[in-house]
């Protein structure tokens, strides 16, 4: 399905897809666990994340909770993936490219649901 688009442009989205599943997951963990928890996930998503939120920064309000920052920085590449990628591409319709990320994860859900229930 994704084998007409050029391999940079399937890295860059897999790259901002996994940057962005990332955020979406310590904010998901943040509601359990404190920043500093020595749980080794948390510690891990803490580490790659913290240079994004202090990039993003400058374009956080400073109203919002700390906890949410990871979820409203996961929002620009979430914008930037169902948005800009196609664009970039020359699609008209927004969405005809995005998120090959989640596509080929849910196929491969599939298929092996299909193998566990026997079709």
């Amino acid at each position: 399905m994704y084998a007409d688009f050029p391999v940079w442009l399937l890295t860059f989205d897999y790259i901002m897809g996994m940057v962005m599943w990332t955020l979406i997951g310590r904010f998901a963990m943040g509601i359990f666990l404190p920043q500093d928890s020595s749980f080794f996930f948390m510690r891990v998503f803490v580490k790659y994340t913290n240079p994004l939120l202090r990039l993003f920064r400058p374009v956080t309000p400073a109203f919002l909770v700390e906890g949410l920052v990871p979820l409203y920085v996961a929002w620009f590449f979430y914008m930037i993936r169902f948005y800009l990628m196609p664009w970039i591409m020359g699609y008209s319709v927004m969405g005809m490219l995005s998120f090959p990320l989640e596509s080929e994860f849910a196929q491969g859900i599939a298929h092996l649901l299909g193998k566990l229930t026997g079709t």
